[in-house]
């Protein structure tokens, strides 16, 4: 067991500050391909082995990597151009739509709902998601722990009004956390995982039989525009990535251990909780563009975002 001092230094340590790119017009032929990541998942395994360097080497283009704490600051980059392709939970890229951001949707993954849930201290008075009325609820605004959010309240009858939210990042919400300046928090794999293994930390409620936990990769519409194959040669690569990883499960728990600084033990929760899959990277399948459509609908009926969004126009197809 950790403690929740080691906790927050893993948490400092899997969420490095983001350090964009010079942003530039995207190229009618690539020779380069700038990717925004996060410490998790396929991207990081495939950063770590030289997959997509290797994949796209014949074609003349180097890769460079962008690291990010969270998915909002990724998509505001990649739809100004500073980058070519990352990814993030749901609801990012959604206000990225909706501020004009030049992107596609270009495939997807999913990960385990077990994965995001709200926390609170053991000894909180708080047992239930209804006792979250009236308390400071922390999670990163756009991120998909906001929707888990949204949701986990709507389940227990309240409204995200209902609640005081606090826009914080992973990181600035670990110490909020820790020093008590909020009542909950809304967070995903790995932080989940790292603060569950707090004995001060208890799950109040996670995001299971609530919220499906769709995650997408996002490329810029002008370099997709221009460079398809090149799109479709990464997405292809990521799920060979994938396959390879998740039949070699031990081999990779490992892996992401020593990519994140988080210890092997607290690796293997989010890599075997129910639903996880790496190997389940494809383009973009119609039960995906249906589920992030509704998603739109809901978020702009309550406000969230500003505008009526038609999803189904930032989804990219390869060409057959």
């Amino acid at each position: 067991m950790i403690s929740r001092r080691q906790t927050l230094g893993l948490l400092g340590a899997a969420a490095a500050t983001a350090v964009l790119p010079a942003i530039r017009p995207a190229r009618a032929a690539a020779t380069e391909f700038r990717i925004g990541w996060q410490k998790n998942g396929v991207l990081a395994l495939a950063k770590r082995r030289g997959a997509l360097e290797t994949r796209l080497a014949d074609k003349g283009i180097t890769v460079s990597w962008s690291e990010f704490t969270s998915g909002p600051p990724l998509l505001e980059a990649l739809g100004a151009g500073a980058l070519d392709f990352g990814a993030t939970g749901d609801v990012p890229p959604l206000f990225a739509q909706a501020a004009g951001g030049q992107l596609y949707y270009v495939g997807t993954y999913r990960g385990s709902p077990a994965g995001s849930a709200i926390v609170v201290p053991e000894d909180s008075d708080i047992k239930t998601v209804e006792d979250l009325k009236g308390k400071k609820v922390a999670f990163k605004r756009g991120s998909s722990a906001h929707n888990v959010t949204v949701k986990l309240l709507r389940k227990a009858g309240l409204k995200i009004d209902d609640v005081e939210p606090i826009d914080l990042s992973p990181a600035d919400a670990a110490a909020a956390f820790k020093n008590g300046s909020i009542d909950a928090w809304s967070i995903w794999d790995p932080y989940l995982a790292i603060v569950e293994a707090d004995p001060k930390t208890r799950i109040l409620s996670t995001a299971e039989g609530v919220v499906p936990s769709y995650s997408y990769f996002l490329a810029n519409s002008g370099f997709t525009d221009a460079n398809g194959q090149v799109v479709s040669d990464v997405i292809d690569e990521l799920a060979k990535v994938g396959r390879s990883a998740q039949g070699k499960l031990d081999d990779t728990i490992k892996e992401l251990s020593e990519i994140t600084g988080v210890p092997v033990d607290i690796t293997r929760v989010t890599l075997t909780r129910a639903g996880a899959d790496l190997g389940g990277v494809s383009t973009i399948s119609d039960e995906a563009a249906a589920y992030q459509q509704a998603l739109a609908d809901e978020f702009y009926n309550l406000g969230i975002v500003p505008k009526q969004l038609t999803v189904g126009s930032a989804i990219w197809h390869p060409a057959s």
